[in-house]
C-alpha cells in the first residue's frame, strides 16, 4: 500500500468505493454527495482535495453546519486498488486548531481492505509528508472515538501519545473521543 496524489488513474476505484456507501468521514456517510460532485466536476472535486489556499469557503461539519475551511491536502490509499483516504489540515503560523476541528489528520479505510496495516502505514506516511511540507508544527493531534480501539492502535504505534478525553461536541452528536498527540521533531 502506498499514499497517491488522488488523480485521474484513481477515480474509478474511488467511485466504486463511494458507491458500495464507503465515506472519507466516518461520522456520518457522505458517500451520495462525494458522487454527486465527481459525476458534476471531476476534475474540480480532485483539485479540492488539495486545498493550501481556501480563502471563503467552508465546509459543512457533520450536523449541517458551515465552519471556516482549513488548509488541507488529501492523499488516497492505493493498492492496486482504492483502499481509503487520509488528509491533513492546518491553520498557518500555529499547532492550534479551531474548536470545530477534531485534529489535524483523519484518516479512514474502506472496510473490505481493514485490518491489513494500511492505515499504520498511512499515517507513518502522511507524517513524513507533513514533516516535509514546512509548516513549523511541532506536533498534530489526532482524535478517536474512546470504543474505536483500531484507530488507537494506529496511532500509538505512531508515536501518538494520550493527551486527554473529551466531548466532540453537538456539531458531531458528541460522544468521547481521544485527543492524541504526536511529535513531529
Amino acid at each position: 500500500m502506498e499514499l497517491v496524489r488522488p488523480g485521474a488513474e484513481h477515480v474509478e476505484s474511488y467511485r466504486a468505493a463511494l458507491v458500495r456507501h464507503w465515506s472519507p468521514r466516518t461520522e456520518t456517510d457522505e458517500s451520495q454527495p462525494i458522487l454527486a460532485e465527481l459525476d458534476a466536476d471531476v476534475a474540480g472535486y480532485l483539485a479540492g482535495l488539495d486545498d493550501r489556499d481556501p480563502v471563503g469557503r467552508t465546509v459543512a461539519l457533520p450536523d449541517g453546519s458551515e465552519v471556516p475551511r482549513l488548509p488541507s491536502f488529501t492523499r488516497w490509499m492505493w493498492d492496486g486498488e482504492f483502499c481509503g483516504s487520509i488528509n491533513a489540515r492546518w491553520q498557518p503560523g500555529t499547532a492550534d486548531l479551531p474548536p470545530h476541528c477534531l485534529g489535524h489528520v483523519g484518516y479512514a479505510v474502506v472496510p473490505w481492505k481493514q485490518r491489513r496495516g494500511y492505515a499504520t502505514r498511512a499515517l507513518a506516511s502522511m507524517l513524513e509528508e507533513i514533516r516535509a511540507e514546512g509548516l513549523a508544527l511541532p506536533y498534530v493531534e489526532i482524535t478517536t472515538d474512546v470504543d474505536n480501539v483500531a484507530s488507537r492502535r494506529v496511532v500509538e504505534a505512531n508515536g501518538g501519545e494520550l493527551v486527554a478525553e473529551f466531548d466532540k461536541g453537538a456539531a458531531y452528536a458528541g460522544g468521547r473521543a481521544l485527543l492524541f498527540r504526536v511529535a513531529l521533531a
